[in-house]
């Protein structure tokens, strides 16, 4: 998503992964600001991640996928993203190179909105105060989001991260303030589960840096042809069947049909279970349906 460039904009700059409770307080500040002064509500963000490129940490996950941060984007009443392709000569502008040529001459910012620790420019050397003074000179007022405002939210992106890596879904929905998704397109596993009356649809993860939780056992939703579905999803290696490599396979509860080439948007609600080796398939199939009975219970007790 693009800017209009014949419209003014007001701009927050940030990374966004998870859009959490915390970002959407911003998001919030920015419609209204926008609505007020007639400018169009603009998100930068950067990919790959900072990390990625100036600390070589290719091991960091990612809470959202691009996609998946455009569509949250969308709901909340962002229509302008911009995706800026950070690499080392782009971490190597100036502060000021990066107000005039990206704020000001791309986005038309006149108004920033910014958290209060926020720094930018080479060497991460600006801070808020060097905004200001950008913005004296180039024409765009700067409004800092306090610590305290921040601190009242008591949420981060990495706290959510370790929450998944955890496997405390409550936790980690509760601060993205919506259920924590996976999405991905439906393909051929081992055929395993049809022969124990437990059917999974095989989902393809193809961002190998979306985070996937912890390994177990969860209650999921999904929507399949503008109808939603419940399930249960295993995220793991099949340990009974002597698996190695780590899958995610849906069970739909109340959904018979062939999903092979769809591409499913699974909301993750509860864990029910660690993943756990059984001494026979036959063991492992009166757990998955004591598993059906938890799902159950959960889904009319919540829904």
């Amino acid at each position: 998503m693009k800017p209009k460039q014949n419209k003014n904009t007001v701009v927050t700059i940030g990374t966004f992964d998870g859009v959490h409770i915390g970002h959407q307080k911003i998001i919030q500040r920015m419609l209204t600001v926008g609505k007020e002064k007639d400018l169009t509500p603009a998100i930068l963000t950067f990919f790959p991640h900072p990390r990625m490129v100036l600390q070589k940490d290719a091991n960091i996950k990612l809470i959202n996928t691009i996609d998946e941060k455009k569509d949250i984007l969308n709901a909340l009443g962002i229509k302008t993203l911009i995706i800026k392709r950070f690499t080392q000569e782009f971490s190597r502008l100036t502060a000021e190179e990066f107000v005039q040529r990206i704020l000001v001459n791309e986005l038309r910012a006149k108004h920033v909105i910014i958290g209060y620790d926020h720094r930018f420019g080479r060497n991460r050397a600006a801070d808020i105060e060097d905004l200001k003074a950008f913005g004296k000179t180039y024409g765009f007022e700067v409004e800092e989001i306090t610590a305290q405002d921040i601190n009242d939210v008591a949420v981060s992106s990495t706290k959510i991260r370790n929450a998944l890596f955890e496997g405390d879904i409550a936790i980690a929905n509760r601060y993205l303030g919506y259920n924590f998704n996976l999405t991905g397109e439906v393909v051929k596993g081992k055929g395993l589960g049809r022969t124990i009356d437990f059917p999974t649809a095989n989902l393809n993860i193809s961002e190998d840096y979306k985070l996937i939780p912890k390994q177990g056992v969860y209650i999921i939703k999904s929507k399949y042809k503008d109808k939603s579905y419940f399930g249960m999803m295993n995220i793991g290696t099949n340990p009974t069947v002597n698996g190695e490599k780590q899958s995610v396979e849906i069970h739909f509860l109340d959904l018979n049909t062939s999903l092979y080439g769809e591409h499913l948007d699974i909301q993750v609600l509860k864990r029910i279970r660690d993943e756990r080796k059984f001494e026979s398939i036959e063991a492992l199939k009166r757990q998955l349906y004591l598993d059906r009975q938890d799902a159950l219970r959960y889904i009319i007790d919540n829904v």
